[in-house]
């Protein structure tokens, strides 16, 4: 896909724009359908590491995580990333748990642009009550689960390049406020 040198991808430093952007965050933050729109903005391929998971597994990840435990879905998980971003640039959307694995984030914050898509409880505990297969809700209610991985997980999201808010407003405004970090960013360990 050829870049117009009007659109917003132009305004993308180069050295983000070589790169993969990974978007990290709780579930319920947006990270796919930000993700999706993003790379759209930004003429990339998308991938949900989720998606790719099961693929590969050729199971869901409700069964993986009952088959074999966690501890094997995040190994998984850590070798399907690692996979993803050794290939062209894109844009990755991550299951809420993967970052917080230590490898993997080391894997991501190297190799990867990483965003935080941070959303407020409220706004979490809405979007996740739309669908039913997150194994980490299963039997539990969602609201205390997401102040319990809030508490662990948000210290650690912290660690993302950018944090980005997520509110309950409509996924572009999201998507034009990382549109908008990105232009601006510099790190000078990637020498914008």
């Amino acid at each position: 896909m050829s870049r117009n040198p009007k659109s917003p991808a132009s305004a993308i430093p180069a050295s983000i724009r070589d790169r993969s952007i990974v978007l990290v965050g709780l579930m319920g933050s947006g990270k796919s359908t930000v993700g999706r729109r993003l790379a759209q903005r930004l003429g990339m391929r998308f991938a949900d590491a989720d998606d790719e998971i099961e693929r590969a597994a050729d199971m869901t990840i409700a069964d993986i995580f009952e088959r074999f435990g966690e501890a094997h879905f995040r190994d998984g998980e850590r070798r399907v990333i690692a996979r993803l971003l050794a290939g062209k640039p894109m844009v990755l959307a991550t299951g809420g748990g993967a970052f917080i694995n230590d490898e993997t984030r080391a894997l991501i914050l190297r190799d990867s642009l990483c965003i935080w898509l941070d959303a407020d409880i409220e706004t979490l505990v809405e979007r996740v009550g739309r669908r039913s297969h997150r194994p980490l809700l299963k039997n539990r209610d969602p609201r205390e689960v997401l102040r319990e991985l809030a508490a662990v997980r948000n210290p650690i999201y912290a660690e993302a390049h950018l944090r980005i808010g997520s509110a309950s407003t409509p996924h572009d405004h999201t998507v034009r406020a990382i549109m908008e970090a990105l232009s601006e960013w510099k790190d000078p360990q990637w020498n914008n």
